[in-house]
Formats: structure tokens, sequence, C-alpha cells
């Protein structure tokens, strides 16, 4: 029906008869002359129609924006003058000689170049919010993106493979969403959270390199970036050891950026997870913020400041200090409103030292801390920051969780703020980097108990197989993280792939041996069947496709998402169900509250 996409009419098509199909952008009317921005999914062309076609005009007049159209014309040079450089067919125009509305719309709720909008407003009617130019880019580059990943793996012999969406409930970490079964009363299906078990399954198939662009679901509690459904890029292979896993999945996202965004991407630190930790306070740190953590634990274990020393001398506690070069112009307010910031994270206030004249000793510096601080106390923080004249000192002290999730979050939040872009303290650029070593385990202080940090099918490092029954926190696993920007883009491990260093990791994870075979029976059991060494990892691709476009969330590059409430608001999902349907599955609802 049509000859070209309207964003496609170039000037290599000058003279040609062109017949397009779109969407009105935008009607002008310019004395007696109409011109009409024809958009769809490649761009916008301006069509010309003039009165010397009386027919052609008179329907001109009726269009109202977002009514689909089809026109019939000749490709013309634009009026000197009026060329738009940011568009392919910025230096043409199509002379109208048919019009043909092939539907109108009634009045949109809002016009698609309204930057203005509120979320709700645009998911509400997200099929015209996925009409506007910046959507349509979003989704197209998310196909490109998918589409490069597919390239690479089916060339380096990698092949698809379906796994199942209806399947067993097993504990990877976050809650389940669960589906009755109708033909087995009382019997539940689960979403999966990931393919992990059906994936190590394939290896040990023998079907040696395994991926799959897959829905995944999680029912956990949502923030501002999460969605209870998402899509992995998931991948697994056999006889590979983690740095050749993490060379060829590099190789992978070099590709895809290079041909799907035209970014060559930097070298690749890489990091353990301990020196993450102990530099930035997270194990994705965004590397384009130039400020780092400042160890004081051992400096402040003889103060009398109990909020420093107690943390400084209790097993688990960390002091640290953040310095922020030029920071001493920041204003009182500006400290208080950084001070309530660090609670959200569990940190109980924000210590602060001005540094004003370094050459006046004590006395050059402002703080209310100063007083409880000895000398020696003071020179070694001074030292150690390297702290200049003009800057500011902040300082964490509680738990190293505590201190690292807050002062962590405070490195960020400075980073990207305009004071902090406007002192050098970020540099905009893309910053990757693989992070190593995790610990196996992580301790739950509520339950006493350990639990895995990745998921319980992660291999220790070699050599620390004795340590999950002697000191489960010095174990450290086969895993990594790929991290970009401060975002998580994917991570993965080598798989425990014998089943006797299986049941140790169980083990310690209190996981009885009745509590394996009801939950992992069947991959215990595959195990045992020469299981080769294999293993993987998945990347985001909602939050690698977010990077990319620089969006605000990971909603503006998913077709149909939900809220942070988990609701879809242009379906009404979820949503009630009759008596027949629930009597069908054998469920009762009950007061929530009872």
């Amino acid at each position: 029906m049509r000859t070209s996409y309207c964003g496609l009419v170039s000037d290599a098509l000058m003279g040609q008869t062109v017949t397009l199909m779109g969407w009105a952008h935008r009607r002008r009317d310019h004395g007696g002359v109409i011109f009409i921005d024809l958009r769809d999914r490649e761009g916008i062309v301006q069509v010309v129609c003039d009165p010397d076609r009386p027919q052609t005009f008179a329907t001109a007049e009726g269009v109202r924006n977002e009514f689909c159209l089809k026109v019939v014309g000749v490709v013309r040079a634009r009026p000197a003058g009026t060329e738009n450089a940011n568009l392919v067919s910025g230096k043409v125009e199509v002379l109208a000689h048919e019009l043909e509305v092939l539907n109108p719309s009634v009045t949109p709720p809002f016009q698609l170049d309204d930057d203005n909008l509120s979320e709700t407003v645009r998911l509400t009617h997200r099929v015209l919010d996925l009409r506007r130019p910046q959507m349509q880019k979003n989704l197209m580059l998310r196909y490109r993106v998918a589409m490069e990943a597919r390239k690479f793996l089916d060339e380096h012999g990698f092949i698809d493979i379906e796994t199942p969406m209806l399947t067993k409930s097993t504990p990877e970490g976050a809650r389940d969403y669960l589906v009755p079964s109708r033909v087995h009363d009382g019997m539940f299906f689960a979403l999966p959270q990931s393919p992990q078990l059906f994936k190590q399954l394939l290896m040990v198939a023998g079907f040696d390199r395994y991926y799959q662009i897959t829905k995944c679901f999680r029912d956990e509690d949502l923030r501002a970036d999460r969605q209870p459904e998402f899509t992995q890029i998931d991948i697994e292979t056999s006889f590979l050891g983690e740095d050749e896993i993490r060379a060829l999945f590099e190789g992978m996202i070099r590709r895809v950026f290079q041909r799907a965004l035209g970014v060559e991407l930097p070298a690749y630190p890489v990091m353990t997870y301990a020196e993450a930790m102990h530099r930035f306070g997270s194990d994705k740190p965004d590397l384009r913020v130039k400020l780092e953590f400042t160890e004081l634990t051992d400096v402040m274990a003889d103060v009398e400041f109990k909020v420093f020393s107690g943390p400084a001398t209790t097993p688990g506690g960390r002091v640290a200090a953040l310095r922020v070069p030029g920071g001493g112009e920041m204003s009182r307010g500006e400290i208080d409103g950084y001070t309530e910031f660090v609670k959200i994270y569990g940190a109980k206030g924000l210590a602060w030292i001005k540094v004003n004249d370094l050459a006046k000793g004590r006395e050059g510096l402002q703080s209310p801390i100063v007083k409880n601080l000895h000398d020696a106390a003071i020179a070694a923080v001074l030292q150690r920051t390297g702290a200049a004249n003009g800057d500011l000192i902040f300082f964490g002290a509680d738990k190293a969780k505590v201190v690292n999730d807050a002062l962590g979050a405070l490195r960020t939040k400075i980073g990207h703020s305009e004071f902090g872009r406007a002192k050098g303290l970020f540099e905009d650029r893309w910053a990757p980097l693989w992070v190593v070593d995790f610990p196996m385990f992580e301790y739950d202080e509520d339950e006493g108990r350990w639990n895995a940090m990745h998921h319980p099918f992660t291999s220790p490092k070699d050599g620390h197989e004795d340590l999950m029954d002697s000191d489960p926190g010095a174990c450290l696993a086969k895993a990594y993280d790929m991290v970009l920007n401060g975002w998580e883009l994917g991570g993965g491990s080598v798989r425990i792939h014998r089943a006797d260093v299986q049941r140790k990791v169980f083990k310690a994870l209190n996981i009885s041996d009745e509590e394996a075979r009801a939950k992992f029976g069947f991959l215990l059991d595959a195990l045992q069947y020469g299981a080769p060494p294999h293993g993987g990892l998945a990347f985001g691709l909602d939050r690698l496709v977010t990077l990319m476009t620089r969006a605000e969330s990971i909603r503006d590059v998913i077709a149909f998402p939900k809220t942070q409430r988990a609701q879809c608001l242009l379906t009404g999902a979820p949503s009630p169900v009759d008596e027949k349907q629930l009597r069908e599955l054998h469920i009762r609802l009950r007061n929530p509250r009872s």
C-alpha cells in the first residue's frame, strides 16, 4: 500500500511519486496552504496541500491530530531557509495529489509532543504514549539490541531453547508468583524467577551452549526500577571457566553497543567485591563519580566520641569518611538535607568537618565533632583523606552494611548533583566494570542463619569448599557481575556440577536432605549423570536498553509495563475474577485481615 516510510523520505526520492501511510502529527493552515506533518515509526515528513487540488484541500481542512491518513504525492525540495537538519526528510516535502482519511480520531487526551505528562496519564493511555517519537525510538533500539545479541550468540554456537513458564516453586531469593492448578486440586505452579535450574539441566543434557531472551517473574516489594515481570538475555555454557565466560560476554555487550548504538565501550576494569565495598560501599559502583571512601575504623577505636568508637570496636562495625573537594561551600541547610537523606539507608545521622585552614590545625576546622576527637585522630583523618582547604568530610559510623549503604548512596547523590558536576566530581562517560569474587553467603541476623548471596547453585572458589563447614563467611564464590554506570547489567557464576559439593552448600544454608530432595531432587538426580562443568550469566534487557537510551525509568523501554504498585493502568490488571472461575480452581477468598 505504501512506497516508503514517512521518516525515510529524503532527497534521494526527489521528483518521484510516493505513497505514504501514517498519522497526522500536526496540521497547520498558512494563508490558504495546509501543511500536515505525517508521522510513522521512522519519523516525520511534511506534506503540503494547496488549493489547486480542491478535493485534496477540502479533505485536509477536516484533518485533525492523530487522524490515520494515506497520502499520494510528489517529493520536492523545501523552500530555501525552511530545511530541518534534524530530520532525514528535512530537505524535502511531499506535495499531496491525493489525501485519504483511513480513520479519523477523537481528540487525544494529550499532545504527543507534550514533555510534561504525568506517568499515570502516559500508562493509562499507553497506546497513544507509544506513538510518541521518543517511545518509538526506545522500542526500536530495544529490538536492535535483542537482534544484535541473538546474532552474536548464534555466531558463537549458542542455540535458543525455551524453558517452561509453568514450573515448580523453588526458593530463589524472591517470592514466587503462584498459579493454581484446576486439574490438580490444591496444587500450584510457579512462574519462573529465572530459568536457572532448567538451563543447568540443559547443560547436563549435553546442549553445551544455550540462550533465551525470556520473561522472568518476581513477586517482590517494588522499587522505582523494578517490574514484577522483566526480560533477561539468559545464557549458559559448558566447559568454560569464569575468566573465559566473562571475556566472551564482555565481547557480546561491546558488539551490542557498537552496532546498535554506535558506541565503543572503554576497557573493563576488574574489581573484587571486597575492594568495591571498601572504596565505594557498593557492589555496583558508579565509576563516573570521582569520590571514594577513606577507612577510619582503626583510627577511631580509642576516641572518646562513642558514636565513632562504638562501631570501631564492635565486630562488623565500620567508620569511614567521604571527602568532598570544594564541599566547604555547602550551606548548613544543604548538609542537613544530606543528613536526612542518609537516614533512608539506616544511618542515625551524618557527622562532618569543614576544612577551612589546614595551617591553623584544629582551629582551622569547623565541625560540632572536632572537640570529641584527639589530635592523633584528627591528624589521621586529614592525612588519609588528603583533605585540602575548602573541602568537606562526611563520616559514617555504624554496622558496615549501614555505613556502606548510606555513604555509598551519598557519594552517588553528591556526584550526580549540580554541585558535583560543577566541581568536576562527575565525568559523563561510559564506565563499565566487572565485580568478581563475591562471598558465597551472607548472614541474616534476624533469622540467625546463612543465606546464599546469589543462589544456592553457585560454585565456591577452588580450595574454599571446606570453608563452608568451618567459616562460611570467608568462603568466596565463582560469581561475577557486569556493572555499567552504577547499574548491574548482568550477573552470573560458575555453577556447582558435583552432587557432593551441592550437598555441602545446602548444609551451610541449613537446608536438610529431606528439604533439598523435596525442592531440588530433579536437579540433584541430574548431577549424578556426569554433569559437565558449566556456568553462565543473565543480562537484564530492560536495564540495558534504559542505559542506552538514557531513559529515566525502565518503564520507558517496556511496551506495556506495570506501575510501582504492580498494576497495569491500561488494562486494569490485576482484576477480580468471577466466582465460577474460583470454584473451578477450588479457591475461596477470605478477608485479608482475618
